[in-house]
């Protein structure tokens, strides 16, 4: 099953790609997996899944980390011509969404649920972190997890992070997952335009 829309897929579409994705497509055994440091997804490459990782420098400072977190919370972060989620969509465990990408001629819908939310701050200095993870559910072309996560460290500097594990879950992306690689790169990337876009308030 794919979800495709020839025009930008209005709310109601989304809503009725959702209720036919009935549950996650990858094995539970791997949920909440990009929760943990990069370096522990080493072994899910071992079971077919393509890693994909881009830590980007965006500012520094709390101001910085609070706009950086406020994108993610308004899913700024998938604010394209060519791709969105729906930006009221709360970012709260559970919650199902739908990323809408346009390839070539059709728009494609691709259903995902939040995973997790952690949110962590020190008491002591102004470091903290958000990040949500998201799972991809039945229907969507590949197998696997995203997260994406806002952090100011020890050196007061903030960074964005973009962290998946996935694998083709239909034949489309089988025989085309060459490209789908250079799409996850080429995401990751504008995804860190869009939030120093924000972070910068130009």
């Amino acid at each position: 099953m794919v979800f495709l829309c020839w025009a930008k897929p209005s709310l109601q579409e989304q809503k009725d790609c959702l209720n036919k994705s009935n549950g996650f497509n990858y094995d539970s055994k791997y949920r909440g997996a990009t929760s943990k440091h990069v370096s522990s997804l080493n072994e899910l490459s071992k079971d077919g899944f393509l890693i994909n990782h881009a830590r980007v420098l965006v500012g520094s400072g709390v101001e910085t980390y609070e706009k950086g977190k406020l994108a993610l919370e308004n899913w700024r972060h998938f604010g394209f011509d060519w791709g969105f989620v729906d930006s009221k969509t709360p970012i709260r465990s559970g919650v199902k969404f739908c990323v809408c990408v346009k390839e070539f001629l059709p728009w494609v819908m691709m259903p995902l649920q939040i995973v997790y939310v952690n949110e962590s701050r020190s008491s002591k200095k102004d470091m903290a972190s958000f990040c949500f993870g998201g799972g991809t559910l039945r229907g969507h072309l590949l197998a696997g997890e995203e997260r994406f996560s806002i952090e100011i460290d020890e050196k007061n500097q903030v960074w964005y992070e973009v962290l998946s594990f996935s694998k083709p879950a239909h034949f489309l992306s089988f025989i085309g997952y060459p490209y789908v690689q250079l799409r996850q790169k080429f995401f990751a990337h504008q995804s860190s335009n869009a939030v120093m876009k924000h972070v910068s308030g130009s």
